[in-house]
């Protein structure tokens, strides 16, 4: 390696600058390209050993969690975050109910009047086009808004989450073959952020799910726009699937989970369908026979009986938890990013 001026100590700051997040409202990741998204994830190693112990890099400033819907996982890992920064929360995991909303305030009214308590808002909503309108509405009059997953069609920070696990896992991203398997592809937010992600980084998606609930149309354009390496199958069984994870090589097989509440009609039919997608011990055995690659396996939790085998928890292939364990740090380094550290 030739000496250049460049050789110096690493400086936290200036990969946080790098990721030009500072301010914006962080909605689809085909807006960052992939030395933005590697920056992040450069900052978020950094931050790893702190994960417990804290720093001081936002104290003084205030997060907002703004939760429509329920979450543990991202509410609480974003909050978790903040404290390791010195920074404070103030948390509305209710607004329905306990928050002016219930008076009939509109989510851009809600957004703005926030923004005067917070540096940064994190917020889940049902209605993705209500959330990203109201964003539109009050444009440059609030504070910075991380999704925490709006609608079906867009979950960033966990797509930046599932990234960063890949990567630590992994290494090069560009190396790496990504099955995101699911019987309703049209409403699984997370493995569509992830894929987003994964094309910026450069590696090879493979979808499979089933013909009639497909990858919206929004991501399909943005994956075509970004040049991203995706294939798509349909109705395999689970047989089909075990070949096709063989023939292409994959590293790793996604499951974004049961988006169907448990009182919805459909959520039996979906559980159903699961069957083909089901990933058990005996399919990761014969692929390692086969090729000797250890595959890895990967759920966005909370998870279900019969999406795949439980016995994997205790094996190499397991990266749902050990993404937990990565959680707090990668979300450290976003909320960092988007208010920035002088």
């Amino acid at each position: 390696m030739a000496l250049t001026d460049s050789f110096k100590a690493r400086d936290i700051r200036e990969y946080l600058d790098a990721t030009h997040m500072r301010g914006k409202n962080i909605t689809f990741l085909d807006d960052f390209s992939r030395d933005e998204i590697q920056s992040l994830f450069y900052a978020a190693e950094m931050l790893e050993p702190f994960m417990r112990t804290g720093t001081d890099l936002l104290k003084g400033k205030v997060l907002y969690t703004l939760f429509f819907q329920p979450s543990t996982r991202t509410r609480c890992s974003h909050e978790n975050a903040m404290h390791r920064l010195g920074g404070s929360v103030i948390t509305e995991a209710d607004p329905t109910h306990n928050s002016s909303v219930a008076k009939n305030e509109s989510l851009a009214d809600s957004l703005r009047v926030t923004s005067e308590y917070a540096d940064v808002i994190v917020m889940r909503h049902p209605d993705d086009k209500e959330a990203m309108g109201a964003l539109e509405e009050i444009k440059g009059h609030c504070a910075p808004v991380i999704s925490g997953g709006y609608g079906h069609v867009t979950h960033p920070t966990q797509g930046l989450l599932d990234s960063y696990t890949c990567w630590r896992a992994f290494g090069d991203l560009s190396k790496v073959t990504v099955a995101i398997a699911s019987p309703d592809l049209s409403r699984a937010r997370s493995g569509q952020s992830f894929a987003l992600a994964l094309a910026a980084m450069g590696a090879k998606i493979i979808y499979t799910g089933t013909s009639e609930l497909r990858t919206p149309d929004i991501v399909r354009e943005k994956l075509c726009k970004m040049g991203a390496q995706f294939e798509e199958h349909f109705d395999l069984t689970q047989k089909q699937h075990e070949e096709l994870y063989m023939e292409k090589g994959v590293d790793l097989i996604y499951l974004p989970g049961c988006s169907v509440k448990k009182d919805d009609p459909n959520r039996e039919d979906f559980m159903k369908k699961m069957a083909n997608y089901y990933v058990s011990m005996d399919m990761l055995n014969t692929i390692r026979a086969k090729t000797g690659k250890v595959v890895g396996v990967h759920h966005s939790l909370p998870r279900n009986p019969g999406e795949f085998d439980f016995g994997i928890d205790n094996t190499p292939h397991q990266l749902y938890f050990r993404a937990i364990g990565f959680s707090v740090a990668l979300r450290m380094a976003l909320l960092s990013a988007v208010v920035g550290v002088n």
